[in-house]
């Protein structure tokens, strides 16, 4: 276990980055269709769909940073100003990576409106954009 403040230079290997980013991707993968189906099994009207995006792409990102930060990029805990400046580097580079997202969950959804092609629209989105951010958080919001 680190100290507080230090920031661990371990490098995971590269089998275990993967399986690691790709179960935590599925964690929070799996939380933002939760967080979207609850939108979708709670309001009838139209703005269900952009509500369920909204809702469901926060609870993710928010996930998905928690765990990134801790078991992918070993990064320590700041005090908030520089914490929420990290958040904010990290939200930045998932704008577009998350309209790659929404892009690929809207176009199923308008093709076949079903939940079920749906959400293989958000899969398959999430994860062409997850691939690009690591890349980017690894490159800009973590400096590894």
């Amino acid at each position: 276990m680190l100290p507080t403040g230090t920031r661990s230079r371990h490098k995971l290997g590269n089998i275990d980055l993967v399986i690691r980013y790709t179960t935590f991707a599925a964690i929070a993968t799996v939380a933002n269709l939760a967080a979207q189906r609850l939108i979708f099994a709670t309001i009838e009207q139209e703005i269900r769909f952009l509500l369920a995006l909204v809702v469901g792409t926060g609870v993710g990102l928010v996930l998905k940073y928690i765990l990134d930060k801790k078991w992918i990029f070993f990064d320590a805990v700041r005090p908030l100003a520089a914490e929420s400046r990290k958040f904010t580097l990290y939200t930045l580079t998932g704008i577009g990576t998350t309209l790659i997202f929404w892009g690929a969950e809207a176009l199923f959804w308008v093709l076949w409106h079903t939940q079920s092609m749906r959400e293989t629209g958000a899969i398959l989105g999430l994860t062409i954009g997850y691939v690009i951010k690591y890349k980017l958080d690894r490159r800009y919001v973590f400096r590894v």
